[in-house]
């Protein structure tokens, strides 16, 4: 898990090196600091405790760690969402980063097919204001969840 999260970690850094937006780039770095500190405390925290002997401190410290971890994660793209709204800069053809552009880029045209379909959606209620449906917008973590 804590190698996952500095997977999170590199995708923050890659998004925020191409963010047009300044503010959202900082934001997202922070984000991306924040997460590589707690993936390091929880690789640290599982050597210790695979090392030590079972205690129920131990697993409630690694359990809060991966908590915090995942929480961190979530801070990471959220961040990056807002990067990818605000706009990205294209990376070099033949670049690693490319992969993660691409990725935000068939985000963020998701999300702006499933606003457009929403404004045309002419249900109205009785003061005239478009109903909207049920279905929540696409998000950066609905689609991480999703990949192989």
């Amino acid at each position: 898990m804590a190698s996952d999260g500095q997977v999170f970690v590199k995708f923050g850094h890659v998004v925020a090196k191409h963010c047009l937006d300044k503010r959202c780039s900082a934001e997202l770095l922070c984000a991306a600091e924040q997460t590589h500190t707690i993936s390091s405390q929880l690789s640290i925290v599982a050597r210790v405790k695979a090392v030590t002997a079972e205690s129920k401190s131990s697993s409630e410290l690694l359990v809060n760690n991966a908590q915090n971890l995942i929480g961190a994660v979530l801070r990471v793209l959220k961040a990056a969402e807002a990067a990818c709204i605000k706009g990205l800069q294209q990376p070099l053809p033949d670049s690693e980063e490319k992969e993660v552009a691409a990725f935000c880029l068939h985000w963020r045209k998701t999300l702006l097919w499933h606003r457009a379909k929403e404004t045309l959606n002419s249900d109205r209620d009785k003061f005239g204001l478009r109903k909207t449906r049920a279905r929540a917008e696409p998000t950066l973590t609905a689609m991480v969840q999703q990949s192989p």
